[in-house]
């Protein structure tokens, strides 16, 4: 089956946080046999910030950012059997989605998948207009890569025929353990883009202990840090490229996951980061949201922290045979249960089975 996806990009993660998930995600389906193509506008210096070469799993579109562009690659929705439009890729993101429906045909499968569905359905309770709305009585399912059942009671209220979350996860082909890296040389450190619905939650969760700890150092990766005041003990790396992950999160003591404040208030959303921690076998110490026993077992396989206060115990309790331990057992469960091929095995069920229903009605 052909699989027309329009995301926001897939060969660079500059200023874009699904990058990771998409990669992991269609390389799986591949793996089952679908013909995929993704397509990406030109835009946010994304095409001068790759990181990865165009994939073999899947091929990529990159389309100008203008209206010629746009209906270029949307009247190539017509020959696929799945149609995606992916939220947040920035530029016509309502033009996308209502083209996927109209130049979809009629047979097609088509989703919505949702990378940010705490600020989607935010934007969805202030905004009758808003275009996810419109389109959810003409969209077969409703994907999200997180938000567990917050998210789908919400979608389901809104309308939504179907709603699935389909979890950020572990690629260990690209994500796994390395040698240390003195670049990355600290007691803890946090890779994270600066956001506004992040940034109070960056200040309690890492720069307080480290104004707490000013004997330990304390590591910062992700654009938009540069201009902000920090302790003496802390360093910016700036941007991060993927093929550095493994050794930013191999190297510290301990690596911090902070969640934004949506996803943080929803639950249920463990980040990209949390997996490339755990595939990388780091002692994570994450910020406390509802639903982290899902994933990893809090004071066995992750550590969680309720503020800056037990961020700073943690780190100075730390010693580095239990950072060891706790890194391994992270590294063992999300082998075991949260890695991408068997979110492929999931959404490749769930596509099955849509196409037989819409056999079985024809």
């Amino acid at each position: 089956m052909k699989i027309a996806f329009y995301g926001s990009s897939l060969v660079s993660s500059y200023w874009n946080g699904a990058a990771t998930y998409y990669r992991g995600i269609l390389r799986a389906l591949a793996g089952h046999g679908y013909d995929i193509t993704f397509y990406e506008p030109d835009a946010f210096d994304r095409q001068q910030h790759r990181d990865i070469d165009p994939p073999g799993y899947a091929k990529s579109v990159v389309y100008p950012a203008t209206t010629e562009g746009l209906r270029t690659v949307l009247a190539e929705a017509g020959h696929a059997d799945i149609v995606v439009k992916a939220s947040g890729v920035g530029v016509f993101d309502r033009e996308l989605l209502e083209g996927i429906l109209d130049h979809g045909h009629d047979r097609a499968l088509k989703i919505f998948w949702d990378v940010d569905a705490a600020a989607t359905l935010d934007e969805m309770r202030v905004d009758p207009g808003h275009p996810v709305l419109g389109a959810l009585d003409e969209l077969d399912m409703v994907l999200t890569y997180g938000g567990g059942p917050p998210v789908v009671d919400a979608y389901l209220g809104f309308g939504a025929k179907q709603c699935i979350p389909v979890y950020n996860a572990l690629d260990p082909e690209t994500h796994h353990p390395v040698a240390p890296d003195e670049r990355f040389a600290c007691d803890l450190a946090f890779l994270g883009n600066r956001l506004p619905d992040r940034e109070a939650r960056v200040e309690e969760f890492f720069l307080r202990p480290a104004a707490l700890l000013a004997g330990q150092r304390f590591l910062i990766g992700g654009n938009g840090w540069e201009s902000k005041d920090m302790p003496a003990n802390v360093r910016h790396r700036g941007h991060v490229y993927t093929a550095e992950h493994n050794a930013f999160n191999c190297t510290p003591r301990a690596v911090l996951n902070v969640a934004r404040d949506s996803m943080a208030n929803i639950g249920f959303s463990p980040a990209t980061r949390v997996f490339e921690a755990a595939g990388a076998a780091a002692c994570l110490i994450t910020d406390a949201w509802e639903g982290i026993e899902q994933f990893l077992i809090p004071d066995r396989e992750v550590l969680v922290a309720r503020d800056g206060r037990d961020v700073a115990d943690h780190l100075a309790a730390l010693t580095p045979d239990r950072a060891r331990t706790i890194g391994q057992a992270a590294l063992a469960r999300v082998l075991a249960e949260h890695t991408y091929a068997l979110r492929g095995v999931q959404v490749d069920r769930l596509f099955r089975e849509h196409v037989a229903r819409s056999r079985e009605a024809a």
